[in-house]
C-alpha cells in the first residue's frame, strides 16, 4: 500500500472523475500550482498508484449494447488448464474482466457484445479454446451503477 496525503487523495479523486483536465485546472481544484501538481502526479504514477489514464467509451453508441456476466465452472484445476483459460480470456476483446471466485462458482466473466447472437459466437470461441464443465450467462437488463472510480 502506498502512503498518500489529503492533497494526493484530492488529485486522485479529481483525476478519476476527469483525467483530461489541464494541470492548471487540476491544481486550482486541489490548491496547488501547476508545477507542484505535476510533481505530485508524476510521483503517483511512479509509485504505481496511477496505472494509466484512459478514455471511457459509450458501449451503446458503439453498438455493444448487451452486457453479460458469464458464470464458469470447471472440473479441471491444473496449472496447464488455468494457463489456457487465462490466455483465452485475455485474447478475446469482448471480455472486459475475468475473475477467479470463491464458493460454487469458479470464474466470473464480464463481457460486452452487440446482441445474443454475438454472445453465442463468444461462447463458441471460448469453449473451443478451453474445456469447461458448466457455463451459464446472465444478461444485464438495466445498469443501476457502473463506475471506475475507487472510493478514497
Amino acid at each position: 500500500m502506498v502512503d498518500i496525503d489529503t492533497i494526493d487523495r484530492k488529485i486522485l479523486s479529481a483525476l478519476q472523475h476527469d483525467a483530461d483536465q489541464s494541470l492548471e485546472d487540476l491544481g486550482a481544484r486541489v490548491g496547488l500550482s501547476r508545477n507542484a501538481c505535476w510533481r505530485r502526479m508524476r510521483n503517483l504514477q511512479e509509485s504505481g498508484l496511477i496505472r494509466k489514464r484512459v478514455a471511457l467509451l459509450d458501449p451503446q453508441k458503439l453498438g455493444l449494447g448487451l452486457s453479460v456476466f458469464i458464470q464458469v465452472r470447471t472440473s479441471n484445476h491444473d496449472p496447464k488448464w488455468l494457463t489456457r483459460f487465462s490466455r483465452a480470456v485475455k485474447l478475446m476483446p469482448e471480455i472486459l474482466g475475468a475473475y477467479r471466485m470463491t464458493g460454487d462458482l469458479d470464474y466470473l466473466i464480464h463481457a460486452r457484445v452487440r446482441d445474443v447472437q454475438d454472445y453465442d459466437a463468444l461462447y463458441q470461441r471460448l469453449i473451443e479454446k478451453v474445456e469447461l464443465s458448466d457455463v451459464s450467462a446472465s444478461f444485464v437488463m438495466e445498469e443501476l451503477k457502473e463506475t471506475t472510480e475507487l472510493s478514497l
